[in-house]
């Protein structure tokens, strides 16, 4: 092992992650802010009513787009397995 094999292996375990988490971060983002637009022009400032419709958002977002973040990720798990022989020379 190298370090140009180490530094590309971090680099693709990171875009996977963010591949991974980017939908749902996303998504609580975008309900974030809309919440907060309705808690600002309505003037409720109720703490506990982010969260609902963040969590809500998320579930959704996770079965939304869930089949493609597993495939994205059995991708990644497929080539570190594959290549297991070729990281130890």
């Amino acid at each position: 092992m190298n370090e140009e094999f180490i530094i590309a292996l971090g680099q693709d375990a990171l875009l996977t992650l963010i591949k991974v988490a980017g939908p749902m971060l996303a998504s609580g983002l975008l309900v974030g802010i809309v919440v907060s637009l309705f808690q600002a022009t309505t003037q409720i400032q109720e703490q506990t009513l982010t969260f609902i419709p963040k969590i809500l958002a998320i579930l959704a977002a996770l079965v939304l787009w869930g089949p493609w973040m597993l495939t994205v990720l059995l991708q990644f798990a497929h080539e570190l397995l594959v290549n297991i022989p070729y990281y130890i020379q």
